[in-house]
């Protein structure tokens, strides 16, 4: 995919896809600027449309990192509007996992727990969403028209998108409008269950028509991206629909496992751990790529933004932190994590990737960035410890991020098998421990099938996974996410952390979009 991106021209592709935002017939003002009928020609340039609809979430608009952005700059800095940085926003800055120093409006809410119908974030998330069903359902339309086989292909990638982006819509919103062809006319509201019966339904179909595993181009996603999300899907069932589909889930999880994916499990020069590798510079090409199912592209100079690793990258750099160290010429002293998160980790476990020089363990002001400490994840250096091409200059990283990989399956399988589905428990504990030999650089940090619970699961899945935009709907799940039955530092705006309503569990409708169209009703509690 940064194959594709290279050759993206945005501002043409902003225009060839014109029809998201009106009558599909009309053509742009300027005579020299491309039309649907030129992007469409072929299918080599619908090919360059498909990256577009990658894009969507990987980028804020047609030129990088900022200027000329997909969103109305005047609700929201396009900086912030990144779908990655949006979501780290709303599943992990809510959650145990981070804490953000910074001043910005609404940055507060998210981990106060005391968000509005206003808030600059949610609305972004729902609307950068909502754009790129948009453009997903233009695509669909137009390369439909070609008669290649390989645009078959394209249409099905398409759909798998648009899924992945209901699915979100749907998880953090509820009720939604499901809209899937380019239309000028208010949709009407979804319920939560419908949203989750479509997203089921498309995905169940184009996994038979995305191309057999490992068989695209990496970056595009395949087959088991799809088994993959089905398995995510299944996994929260139960609160989408109020239904368990854990056998189902159990089913999808063995596809992926028994597809050509793989653990990175040895790295190769010494420098750092197998772990580490899934979040360095080189992670499309150091072995880590064979365990991500479906992953954003960053390029340090052909997709440049303020979100993404980007952001990862620079937002945990402050303090006496040197930004070299992590490939990047500054850091903006911003996230850090909670004691909850530190305290989780055993010694020996090669994932607690932390800075401690002059941060404190507890949070008294989370303005003050030594107070918490700074996450090491996410560094601008490839395998050999050489900075990525972008070093330099500010805005580049070169860091893919994963948003679905193969240890989450492993660890959904073991959920979903302790939760009654018809999964065996001794695979269960063999996949557990591969992870954990991984994170233990030997077998010293295995369990047995007594070690293996819930509980377990969900702290494991929080080690694994942190800083990787799953943590708010894993603690939904597991009803500690506005409970009292799992405080965290600041969780409800208070030191030691108190209970939110249970309204909380889904994010607001945007005020804006409840005024312009009277089809949508507001989420309770708003």
């Amino acid at each position: 995919m940064k194959n594709i991106l290279n050759k993206i021209s945005y501002a043409f592709i902003a225009l060839a896809l014109v029809g998201c935002h009106s009558d599909l017939d009309q053509s742009p003002i300027d005579p020299d600027s491309f039309t649907e009928e030129d992007v469409y020609a072929n299918v080599e340039d619908a090919k360059s449309a498909l990256a577009k609809l990658y894009a969507g979430f990987a980028v804020t608009g047609q030129q990088g990192p900022a200027g000329n952005p997909d969103l109305d700059p005047d609700d929201i800095d396009e900086g912030f509007s990144q779908f990655t940085r949006t979501l780290f926003y709303l599943n992990e800055l809510t959650t145990d996992h981070a804490v953000l120093g910074w001043g910005d409006a609404g940055v507060a809410d998210m981990h106060g727990m005391y968000w509005t119908d206003s808030n600059d974030f949610t609305n972004a998330m729902y609307n950068r969403l909502g754009q790129e069903v948009s453009f997903c359902n233009s695509f669909i339309q137009n390369a439909g028209q070609l008669s290649d086989p390989e645009a078959q292909t394209f249409i099905a990638e398409a759909r798998f998108l648009r899924a992945y982006a209901y699915y979100n819509l749907m998880d953090l919103y509820g009720n939604v409008p499901i809209q899937v062809t380019v239309a000028t006319t208010l949709p009407s509201q979804n319920t939560r269950e419908e949203v989750f019966n479509f997203v089921e339904a498309e995905l169940l179909e184009v996994k038979d028509l995305l191309p057999a595993s490992g068989g695209n181009e990496y970056g595009r996603v395949d087959q088991v991206a799809a088994w993959a999300l089905l398995s995510r899907l299944y996994l929260n069932a139960e609160v989408y629909t109020g239904q368990n589909r854990y056998n189902d889930c159990i089913t999808y999880c063995n596809e992926v496992m028994n597809s050509s994916y793989s653990l990175n499990m040895s790295d190769g020069n010494g420098n750092g751990t197998a772990y580490d590798e899934l979040f360095l510079a080189d992670n499309d090409s150091n072995g880590a790529q064979n365990e991500f199912i479906f992953a954003l592209n960053f390029d340090g100079v052909q997709t440049q933004t303020y979100g993404g690793t980007t952001f990862l990258v620079h937002a945990q750099i402050g303090g006496s932190m040197v930004p070299a160290d992590y490939g990047v010429d500054s850091g903006w002293a911003g996230l850090r994590t909670t004691s909850s998160l530190v305290n989780n980790f055993e010694e020996g476990d090669m994932r607690a990737m932390f800075y401690t020089d002059g941060q404190s363990l507890e949070i008294e002001d989370i303005s003050q960035f030594s107070n918490g400490y700074a996450v090491t994840k996410f560094k601008n250096i490839d395998t050999n410890g050489n900075p990525g091409v972008g070093s330099g200059q500010d805005l580049r990283t070169d860091n893919d991020l994963p948003l679905i990989r193969l240890a989450e399956i492993y660890l959904t399988y073991a959920e979903a098998t302790l939760r009654g589905g018809n999964g065996d428990m001794s695979t269960a504990v063999q996949k557990i421990n591969e992870i954990r030999s991984r994170a233990f650089e030997g077998n010293s940090g295995n369990i047995t099938s007594s070690n293996l619970t819930l509980d377990f699961v969900l702290n494991e899945r929080s080690r694994e996974l942190y800083w990787e935009l799953l943590r708010r709907t894993d603690l939904i799940r597991y009803n500690q996410f506005t409970t009292g039955s799992y405080l965290w530092p600041w969780k409800g705006d208070q030191p030691n952390g108190i209970s939110v309503d249970s309204y909380r569990n889904l994010f607001p409708i945007p005020n804006n979009n409840l005024a312009t169209n009277p089809n949508l009703t507001q989420n309770p509690g708003y």
